[in-house]
């Protein structure tokens, strides 16, 4: 036997040995995929006596390819590893095209324009095309175009097709962007893999260069091929047909960003030939895990080829589920069990991971690791504090606060537009130099005929700078009389930061940093105690703390905070799955539409697998979003796991509520009709319900659920009650608002 099939289980030699002809390798997740690539690419070149020269390997990642390559060299050396042709899609096409993009009537020696000079370059075009910016943001325009070059749909084609007044809008943008795109002799991104497509069906002698060239060629994650990366593989394979795809159906998660499932799904009727082969055994997790896993995956009714994973890293610890009364409890139970494990001396920082689904999720989770010191890293993103558009909301409430803040004020003085170009932000830096003040009172110079005469703006810009200056003076005024949580609402009115976030970005771009908007207004809540003079201040101060926390090294023992979408390809010992409910995975954009919410199921199983020693499932039962608090269903996702295979979470009390009915009925899990947030040691939760009046002290004697009235406040409904210091803290949803009470002062009576 071949020394480079030891040490491979009989799935992986099967792959690595047929080396003729269409082959699909449907891999599991941990089941060894990059080794079978490497060996077989080892396994033609040392066995079969394939010239190196003649393979081709396609990944999806630089990170990918650098990994192939490292291993191909401890394989087969630097010289033959030298002589393969290894990388991207995106870096392969622009290779190509250096050498063949005269046929298309383009010189060599073109440029590749990334995402800013794209969007510099559609700001010209609108202005060409005397559109309003506002209402045909550059970024938007850009999407839609990115989303037709993905499927082939060129300009002319589009015109053709579109429907709507912005569509047609669109379409001219396209035609000029192309146009401009050819005088400056760039590609776009979307455009080297549109090129490359369009030069193999209009120049066949070219194509038939890259068949001699190319006669064995190996692709990596073939499941997240759009349609132009499909033709292109279709193109390059069509003559030797020496095609060998490596993919996991059940691991297709970026629908979003153009992957069509259709392509691995349909690969046995576009190669009736092809062999299939799967790989199932598993080398990350645990069984425990991978039951778990395959249990939400096996509801799945988009699997051509079912795969039942199993491992020799024996039966491991049940799969945790947790049940967090809030997002806040949730992160702070998550935070906890990190320092439980690392105290017991099991893992380290560096071994967990906390994942989600959408990045405003982070925020909780952010503020209860650094709360506790514990070292964190936020992987493929941004802080939460440093998003933009949650700094440009902070940005007017510490303007709010101090409007002689110049860091602040230049920051928004644009944003949203209001016609201020940056021209007029210099003339604006200079004048107030002059004039030997700070830029605030410059803009009240304006106000006034003298100051007026001698600014250097024309009537335009000064109405401009003045209407910025009036929102400052609204924010102030505002800031004297109202709550942290109604100023943060006065505000997103006040400069319509939806509508600008709607007309900056495509519409799904908007959501998400719509939602982290709204986050950053629930946190807002927690300083409802605090006197209306304090709590703005008091907000700032402690919202500067967190964002200038210095970033973690790649390399430190820190946690990892990654939404679901950045885990994949990764592994950790410990993971951590946050917000398992309705709304969030699946999200709510997708529970409409079939195919989007199978692509949710399998972004839950690829998280799940993502773990190889431990695993914890969470959800809120009450979650705030858009600054109001709502009661949240668990994941349907959930109940698809059987109660066997978990760790019960500790009965705390759950209430029958709707929500959480549904869930028992679906789950078969038992619940407590009790208490449902007592905390008592004891686990009784109250049962003393036909008194009037509260208990006594060290009594827990209200439940979720109960209606009460206070002196005072009137009606409500008891959200929680816990043991605090021998009295009994009751939380109570009125109707202004939700307030923590003790029972021995507030003289709760029962409504029965």
């Amino acid at each position: 036997m071949s020394d480079l099939l030891q040490g491979l289980n009989e799935a992986q030699r099967r792959a690595v040995q047929a080396t003729t002809g269409p082959v699909l390798v449907l891999a599991g997740p941990g089941s060894g995929k990059t080794r079978v690539l490497t060996h077989r690419i080892a396994y033609l070149i040392r066995e079969v006596g394939i010239d190196p020269y003649q393979i081709l390997a396609v990944t999806f990642t630089n990170k990918a390819a650098r990994e192939m390559k490292e291993r191909l060299e401890a394989l087969i050396g630097v010289e033959d590893t030298a002589a393969l042709t290894v990388g991207t899609f995106h870096s392969l096409c622009a290779r190509f095209l250096r050498r063949d993009c005269i046929h298309l009537g383009r010189e060599r020696d073109f440029v590749i324009y990334d995402s800013d000079d794209q969007e510099r370059l559609m700001r010209r075009v609108i202005r060409e095309l005397n559109l309003d910016e506002k209402k045909y943001p550059p970024r938007a325009i850009q999407s839609h175009i990115s989303g037709a070059k993905n499927e082939l749909v060129d300009p002319q084609e589009y015109a053709r097709l579109n429907r709507t007044y912005f569509d047609e809008i669109v379409a001219r943008c396209y035609v000029r962007y192309q146009q401009l795109l050819a005088e400056s002799n760039a590609y776009d991104f979307d455009d080297l893999l549109v090129e490359m497509v369009r030069l193999f069906a209009e120049h066949p002698e070219v194509l038939a260069h890259y068949h001699r060239r190319y006669q064995y060629l190996l692709v990596d994650e073939y499941q997240d091929t759009n349609r132009a990366q499909y033709l292109l593989v279709k193109h390059l394979a069509e003559l030797n047909r020496n095609l060998f795809v490596v993919g996991d159906d059940d691991q297709s998660v970026y629908g979003w960003r153009g992957a069509d499932i259709r392509n691995i799904l349909q690969f046995e009727q576009d190669y009736p030939d092809a062999q299939v082969l799967l790989l199932e055994q598993n080398y990350r997790s645990t069984q425990a895990i991978l039951d778990a896993a395959q249990a939400v995956i096996a509801g799945s009714g988009k699997r051509k080829h079912l795969k039942q994973l199993w491992t020799e890293n024996g039966a491991g610890l049940h799969v945790s589920l947790h049940e967090g009364y809030d997002q806040n409890e949730e992160a702070n139970f998550v935070v906890e069990e990190i320092n439980r494990l690392v105290a017991a001396g099991d893992f380290g920082y560096g071994d967990c991971a906390i994942m989600y689904r959408i990045n405003a999720q982070s925020r909780a989770l952010e503020e209860a690791l650094f709360g506790r010191g514990v070292p964190y890293q936020l992987v493929g993103g941004t802080r939460f504090y440093d998003r933009k558009e949650i700094k440009d909301t902070v940005a007017y409430l510490r303007i709010a606060a101090n409007p002689y803040d110049s860091v602040s004020l230049l920051r928004v003085i644009n944003w949203p537009g209001r016609g201020i170009g940056d021209r007029s932000e210099n003339e604006l830096i200079r004048w107030a130099g002059e004039l030997g003040v700070p830029i605030y009172q410059a803009l009240k110079e304006l106000e006034n005929d003298a100051g007026a005469q001698r600014s250097p703006f024309n009537s335009r810009t000064r109405n401009a700078l003045l209407g910025f200056l009036q929102i400052v003076e609204d924010m102030q005024a505002a800031r004297r009389r109202l709550s942290l949580g109604d100023l943060i609402d006065y505000l997103l009115e006040r400069v319509a930061v939806r509508e600008a976030l709607e007309r900056e970005h495509g519409a799904d771009e908007a959501e998400d940093r719509w939602n982290n908007v709204q986050e950053l207004r629930s946190v807002s809540v927690e300083y409802v105690n605090l006197p209306i003079e304090a709590q703005l201040p008091t907000f700032l101060e402690e919202v500067a703390l967190v964002a200038n926390v210095d970033r973690m090294d790649r390399e430190a023992n820190a946690v990892t905070c990654i939404t679901l979408h950045q885990a994949k390809g990764l592994e950790y010992p410990v993971v951590f799955l946050i917000g398992l409910e309705e709304g969030l995975l699946p999200h709510s954009r997708s529970t409409d539409d079939r195919d989007k919410l199978e692509e949710e199921r399998r972004l839950l199983y690829v998280g799940m697998t993502r773990a190889r020693q431990r695993l914890y499932l969470s959800y809120a039962f009450r979650r705030m979003s858009f600054g109001r608090t709502n009661m949240s269903t668990p994941s349907r996702f959930l109940s698809t796991i059987p109660p066997v295979m978990l760790k019960q979470p500790k009965k705390r009390g759950f209430a029958s509520s709707g929500q959480t009915q549904m869930f028992t009925e679906r789950s078969g899990y038992s619940r407590s009709t009790a208490s449902r947030w007592s905390s008592g040691s004891s686990g009784s939760s109250g049962s003393s319900r036909g008194s009037e009046q509260s208990g006594g002290p060290g009594e827990v004697t209200f439940f979720a659920g109960q209606r009460v009235r206070h002196g005072t406040f009137g009606e409500g409904v008891v959200m929680s009650s816990r043991l605090v210091d021998g009295d009994e803290e009751v939380t109570v949803s009125f109707a202004d608002r939700e307030r923590r009470l003790l029972s021995s002062f507030a003289k709760l009576q029962r409504i029965a």
